[in-house]
């Protein structure tokens, strides 16, 4: 009896071995798998990000001309108003100044709050496409 568990012992060994590898391959398909879906899921978020962000983005440029060209009108007409031109530059800037000091000490903090809020709900948003 003991040569015939001697027999098996290889062929057991050698299924063992066989089933093992079967094993290793599918574990490694599965981690290779695993990484291309979380590439895809990465490209898909940061193109839907990307893809929000852009039309803001000429929202904001176009806003930003009518405001610079608004804020040269207003201040050569402050400056003629005042007497010398340059005048009316010192107001607009000074106004500047002190909306930008109001806002960094009062609002900072709310505002970053939005937008942090706002990015993370695009990353998180499970639809890709709103029709």
């Amino acid at each position: 009896m003991p040569r015939a568990d001697m027999s098996l012992k290889p062929e057991l060994m050698e299924a063992n071995a066989k089933l093992i590898e079967s094993m290793l391959e599918r574990i490694t398909e599965y981690g290779k798998t695993s990484y291309e879906l979380v590439k895809l899921k990465a490209l898909d978020k940061t193109s839907e990000v990307v893809s929000t962000l852009i039309p803001h983005s000429v929202v904001f440029i176009i806003i930003a001309s009518f405001m610079l060209f608004f804020n040269l009108g207003l201040a050569f007409w402050l400056g003629e108003i005042l007497g010398r031109t340059f005048y009316g530059f010192f107001v607009i800037a000074a106004f500047y100044c002190i909306t930008g000091i109001v806002f960094y000490f009062f609002m900072h903090n709310w505002l970053k709050k939005i937008v942090c809020n706002y990015i993370i709900k695009l990353c998180l948003n499970n639809t890709t496409c709103k029709k």
